[in-house]
């Protein structure tokens, strides 16, 4: 069997993505930081993206490594391309093919596919699946499901190429991305 094509680079939306700002104060989002870890290993550049100003960005990534570049879209309005193409040069990207972004927020996806990017949607952070942590326990898990299924479903209408709930099934999204890639398949 041939081996799976090598990513390009991952880009990650910041907020609620790879950090979660919990009553004000940002922490690392779950299976964050061994997603991230697992990248680097594997030598896959990685950059985040966001679009508040340069001086909130900096305050939600400081609870990421200090490896991790990140890139704040200072005037350019998501569903635009040029966010991830600044980003990926700022990595040094020489090609977009096996590039993907990763987010929860409709906007960048789309502004991802837009650029021509692989796109895995995360159905648990996105504004389809709008719930503070309070409001999200209260929920039985059966209304959890329904939320993450709604959520799902809103992401695939978006045109993503693979939603999961969480960071920690990325590595199993990127294997699939990687057999479509091996077949083919184009974003």
């Amino acid at each position: 069997m041939d081996a799976a094509p090598a990513f390009t680079a991952v880009l990650f939306g910041l907020r609620g993505c790879l950090v979660q700002a919990a009553s004000g104060a940002p922490t690392p989002a779950p299976g964050a930081l061994a997603t991230l870890a697992s990248l680097r290993q594997r030598q896959v550049p990685c950059i985040w993206l966001d679009d508040l100003d340069t001086s909130q960005s900096k305050r939600l990534a400081h609870v990421l490594p200090d490896w991790l570049p990140g890139h704040s879209v200072n005037g350019v309005r998501w569903p635009a391309p040029n966010a991830c193409w600044q980003a990926l040069m700022s990595l040094d990207s020489e090609r977009l093919d096996g590039c993907v972004l990763v987010s929860g927020d409709p906007r960048l996806l789309q502004s991802g596919l837009n650029a021509g990017l692989w796109t895995v949607g995360l159905a648990a952070c996105s504004p389809f699946c709008d719930h503070s942590s309070r409001q999200w326990h209260a929920m039985t898990s059966q209304e959890q499901d329904l939320a993450r299924g709604k959520a799902t479903l809103e992401l695939f209408s978006l045109g993503v190429h693979s939603v999961i709930d969480h960071l920690e099934a990325l590595d199993n999204c990127l294997q699939d991305i990687a057999l479509r890639r091996r077949k083919g398949e184009k974003p």
